[in-house]
């Protein structure tokens, strides 16, 4: 499957990414990625759908780690924001206190994200659509302030970004927080959703999107974020996102 044209922009804490997909884009299994997904339909038709619930909305939020599909077609924009965030866990409150899966007000949303009808034909920046995400998020997100996950997990987290190789195990983790590794799993798993392994791997994954925005190529984004090989990551990108890496054709 491949896509007219695509651009990507990344940020610490959110990602951007303006698509022109074809009839029959999608994916017809669940997949799951640790991000609030935002996504906008600007021309064309969207679906998302869980296990319980199916959408058909121009604007659909998804939690993180909710295992979902999805089908669309036309100029669609994927905002991903970082669940970890204190953006995100404002998010997370507002949106998603009854399902994962929830249909956002498009038109109020509309003049914000009106510029990136242009990406292509006005050869947008990155921080054009960078700016563009972040007003979106901070349209949905409520005035009053959110707790950050514990510090100490943030701690963990900043070393295992530092070390993408996946070195850093789980009884150095801890003992640089001063907690048992049992209690470190069980902190992890209760803060951010995810297993420590799991979440170093999904940091190398961003990683690697990150290093194919800026123009590499899928080999040396894969090689960069401490992935065994362009295949290991074209899988793990496909799990995850429910579409091979090689449909974002940069432009």
């Amino acid at each position: 499957m491949a896509l007219g044209r695509a651009k990507l922009a990344m940020a610490q804490g959110v990602s951007v990414w303006v698509l022109e997909a074809p009839q029959g884009f999608g994916d017809a299994h669940f997949h799951a990625h640790h991000a609030i997904q935002i996504t906008l339909s600007l021309t064309g038709a969207l679906m998302l759908a869980d296990a319980a619930t199916t959408i058909r909305q121009p604007a659909i939020a998804v939690a993180a780690d909710a295992p979902h599909r999805f089908e669309a077609h036309g100029l669609l924009v994927f905002i991903f924001i970082e669940p970890e965030s204190r953006i995100g866990r404002a998010l997370d409150r507002m949106l998603f206190a009854n399902a994962a899966l929830a249909a956002i007000d498009a038109e109020e949303l509309a003049p914000i994200v009106a510029p990136l009808r242009a990406t292509f034909d006005l050869g947008l920046s990155q921080d054009d659509l960078l700016a563009v995400g972040r007003a979106v998020v901070e349209r949905l997100a409520p005035a009053g302030p959110a707790p950050l996950p514990d510090a100490r997990i943030l701690r963990v987290i900043d070393h295992a970004t530092a070390r993408l190789d996946g070195s850093l195990e789980i009884a150095a983790a801890a003992a640089g927080v001063h907690l048992s590794p049992s209690r470190l799993r069980h902190l992890f798993v209760e803060q951010t959703g995810l297993a420590f392994k799991t979440y170093q791997l999904w940091l190398r994954l961003v990683r690697a999107i990150e290093v194919y925005a800026e123009g590499n190529s899928l080999t040396e984004a894969a090689h960069q974020a401490g992935f065994a090989d362009s295949a290991h990551f074209s899988r793990t990108f496909k799990r995850t996102f429910g579409l091979p890496a090689t449909t974002l054709e940069r432009f």
